[in-house]
This record gives C-alpha cells, structure tokens and sequence, in this order.
C-alpha cells in the first residue's frame, strides 16, 4: 500500500501521547514506507514525566533508521530539492495546529508541512488537544477545508473532564495515508474513540 513511499512524520509536543509514536512508525513501516522524523523545537528541548527529548530522539532515530530533523534550515529541502510523498504531522497539538493553520513556518515540522504542500502533496494530521472544541475549533474548522490536507479520524478522549479535547485514533495512521496518497479523505471522519 505505502511500498517505497518516503512519508515524513512531524511530531510536535503533544508529551502524553508519545507512547503511541513507536507504534506508529511501525504502522507505516510495516506497509513498505520509509519514515523520515521530522520534531519541533519544543520536543527536543522538553524534559517531562514521559521522558527527555534527547531519550524521544534516540527511540525516534532508532525506530525509524533515519537521523531526526530538528532545524528549519534542514526541512526547507522537502519542498524543491528532497521532496516527500505525503507529510504527517502527529501528535498535532493546539499550537501547531493554530500556526499550520493561519501559515506560520516557525518551526521544523511546520516548514516541512509548507513545503510539502508547495509540491501539491498530502498533509494528514493527528490531533491532539485539549481545545479543538474551544478557541482553536475555528483553525480546525480552517484545516479541514484546505486543499491536500486530511486527518486521522478523531473524536472526544473525556467529554464530561475535557469537553473541548479531541484525539485521533493513532492506530489508523496508516490507512489514512494510504487514502490521502489517493486524494481521499478516510471515513468514518468523526469516531467514538475507544477511550472515551
């Protein structure tokens, strides 16, 4: 499905989901693509409960047998000179999410995604945060509207504790892809998640 396809994956800050990312390389792997890193800023500065950045790094080059890309300066090749076939940028959080959607490249993952959209490929994006449904639901009102981008089906994580928070469900990443490669948005969009 994804044979030989050069997939970048963009991670940004989204700390409590990182244990779905290993999973997630395999996902793509185990379909035949070839996973390019692709961190924010943030990630690779940020020590929390669920690890340093150094450590995600690690775990990240190791899984995905390429060397992460953490600069701007790095990811502006994917647009003339190195292009991809499809950007993912999961975890996607509410701050990336509202500098993606009103054009702001102010970080490696958000440059890679400019750049792959210059070249009229996909972008599918897993969200991850607690205000889709609050201030941000009006960028994802936007994202979900622009030309080439697509998402892994999400839904409400806790709608009694977090009424605003929405979650994709990680572990069609890879079926989403296959489908946006296609110029297909996977369906069913909106799921019941499994946590919920």
């Amino acid at each position: 499905m994804l044979e030989g396809k050069r997939i970048g994956l963009g991670i940004t800050a989204s700390h409590c989901t990182y244990d779905q990312l290993l999973p997630m390389i395999s996902s793509l792997q185990n379909e035949g693509a070839i996973v390019v890193p692709i961190i924010t800023h943030s990630v690779l500065r940020a020590a929390t409960r669920f690890g340093t950045g150094e450590e995600w790094v690690k775990k990240i080059e190791e899984a995905t047998g390429e060397k992460v890309v953490s600069s701007i300066a790095e990811a502006e090749p994917f647009g003339p000179t190195n292009p991809l076939d499809c950007m993912v940028i999961s975890p996607l959080t509410g701050n990336s999410m509202s500098r993606f959607a009103n054009a702001a490249t102010d970080s490696p993952v958000l440059m890679a995604a400019k750049a792959t959209l210059r070249n009229g490929k996909p972008i599918v994006l897993g969200v991850s945060t607690n205000d889709a449904l609050g201030l941000n639901g009006m960028n994802l009102m936007k994202l979900l509207n622009m030309k080439h981008v697509y998402f892994i089906p999400f839904g409400q994580d806790d709608c009694i504790k977090k009424p605003n928070s929405l979650i994709a469900d990680f572990s069609l990443l890879a079926d989403t892809v296959a489908a946006a490669l296609q110029g297909e948005q996977l369906q069913p969009l909106l799921i019941l998640h499994k946590d919920a």
